[in-house]
């Protein structure tokens, strides 16, 4: 069987699309935040390369996912863990936020009440 050319129209297409979506992505704050900072997890440290570099998160700090400002002032880079890490702990805290403290009644009871007398009768 002779396969079949490609037909010239559909790869331009594809190449054309292929293009449109590489833009699209480089105008996106993950691209922008990865040229602008160093490859480095903002909390643990971990470097990061070209080979694992999908592993790296863009974290916002005010947890406003539309907040994305020119500067990059709202975005930290953090590692999966990291990430995780901090949403959990802003859950948790978000959870508590609404719950308050039983109160406690002050205590009526002197531990001291009868010291005096048992040191009386030592003597």
């Amino acid at each position: 069987m002779i396969p079949k050319k490609p037909d010239a129209a559909r790869l331009d297409k594809i190449v054309a699309d292929a293009r449109r979506a590489a833009d699209t992505r480089e105008q996106g704050y993950r691209e922008r935040s990865l040229k602008m900072y160093p490859w480095i997890c903002g909390r643990c440290m971990r470097e990061f390369t070209h080979a694992n570099v999908s592993q790296l998160t863009v974290h916002h700090r005010d947890h406003n996912h539309n907040n994305n400002p020119p500067d990059g002032s709202n975005w930290e880079l953090l590692c999966l863990y990291c990430h995780d890490n901090e949403h959990s702990r802003y859950l948790e805290a978000d959870r508590g936020a609404g719950l308050q403290a039983p109160e406690m009644q002050a205590a009526t009871h002197n531990p001291f009440a009868g010291l005096a007398g048992l040191i009386k009768k030592k003597e």
